[in-house]
């Protein structure tokens, strides 16, 4: 074979290898920080309607997407 093949076979496995490394410290790093950092607790969240300043159009409007989005899906 050719030097520039074996030149070529040669970057293309340090590129794969150095970005699998990169990678899989990646992954251990981020599984340290969510382990050090613990999930926070959440309290839960109460939605009220708004009274007397809505547009009605506006919530009409609104409905409709939300209709055409779930329907889309």
């Amino acid at each position: 074979m050719s030097d520039l093949f074996l030149q070529g076979v040669n970057l293309a496995i340090y590129g794969m290898g150095s970005v699998f490394v990169f990678l899989t410290m990646l992954v251990g790093v981020t599984m340290l920080m969510s382990k050090l950092c613990g999930e926070e607790p959440t309290a839960p969240v109460s939605v009220t309607p708004a009274v007397g300043g809505a547009d009605p159009h506006l919530l009409a409007a609104i409905s409709a997407a939300v209709s055409a989005y779930r329907r889309s899906k």
